[in-house]
């Protein structure tokens, strides 16, 4: 176990000789759609816009021979986008779900190196393939609960080999998309509860304050950019798990010149709840018929009482 963390360390150390990159203001990206208004037939519109679009990117990337890209887009083929942009890294933001008579949501937050490449190509660690999972394991613990799940690629993600994973500039960008999206949900009087992986939790952490979300849970987290679950300012329930073979235990929580991103959220220290997410590892938290992916089920469905400690 030293051994591992010394290599770590090590690791960002060689990173941080790259630093001066990382401290530029990050490149502008696409900005997300306007939310539409969240009835089945404003919904059933943008989910044809986007179908439309996506086939049109299909034929777009056979043209330009990127078979890579065209399995990609192929992957999302008959599935439900209230967003999708397939320019620079991708923007997708996906609905499991009736959407239109959801009472409650559950946001997926994903982490580096998510992009339209890889939303649907890992299986339960692919934010499509998570977000239906967690909408299985929900209609067989609640069949009758009304909840939509989200898959939420609405801003673009470092990548883990990279300066830029260790700083909080793409973490901004993505809170102000997270803010303004969240917002919308709840406009309504939607309940809607944050699930973040990863660097998405730093995005979470960002946008966290005076959000109106119920719960917020971080999973395999880095640290949320804050001291302590009360320096977010949340209304939500916090909650925090990292599995046993998650590697990112052995990342030294650490906030010094502009990296790192702060306290462990498993820490009894900072103030979280702390649930159970068993062995897995670092892409393994929806794995079905893990205990990880049963609590976050009971997370999403606003259910402390069923969530393992």
């Amino acid at each position: 176990m030293r051994f591992r963390r010394v290599a770590v360390i090590a690791a960002l150390v060689a990173v941080v000789g790259a630093t001066t990159a990382a401290m530029l203001p990050p490149a502008p990206i696409d900005r997300p759609q306007p939310m539409p208004a969240l009835s089945a037939q404003a919904l059933t519109a943008r989910y044809t816009a986007n179908a439309h679009q996506i086939v049109q990117a299909t034929s777009a990337a056979k043209r330009a021979g990127d078979t890579s890209l065209v399995r990609a887009l192929n992957g999302l083929r008959g599935q439900h986008f209230i967003d999708f942009n397939p320019l620079g890294q991708g923007l997708v933001v996906e609905v499991v779900g009736d959407l239109a008579t959801a009472t409650r949501v559950a946001v997926l937050v994903p982490g580096s190196d998510t992009s339209l490449a890889t939303f649907d190509s890992r299986g339960t660690a692919s934010p499509d393939g998570g977000a239906a999972a967690l909408a299985a394991q929900v209609r067989e613990l609640d069949p009758g609960a009304h909840l939509a799940v989200i898959a939420w690629l609405g801003y673009a993600t470092p990548t883990t080999l990279s300066p830029g994973v260790l700083t909080s500039g793409d973490a901004r960008q993505g809170a102000i998309a997270l803010r303004s999206f969240v917002g919308a949900l709840t406009r309504d009087g939607r309940q809607v509860s944050l699930l973040c992986h990863s660097y998405g939790s730093v995005v979470c952490g960002l946008a966290a304050a005076h959000l109106p979300v119920t719960d917020i849970a971080v999973f395999g987290s880095p640290g949320m950019d804050a001291a302590s679950a009360w320096s977010l300012h949340s209304p939500a329930r916090v909650w925090a798990c990292r599995g046993t073979e998650d590697w990112i235990g052995n990342v030294p929580y650490v906030q010094l010149l502009g990296l790192g991103f702060g306290q462990d959220p498993t820490d009894p220290a900072f103030g979280a709840r702390i649930f159970s997410c068993g062995d897995a590892n670092h892409s393994g938290y929806f794995r079905t018929g893990s205990i990880s992916l049963r609590n976050l089920a009971y997370i999403a469905l606003g259910d402390p009482a069923g969530v393992t400690r």
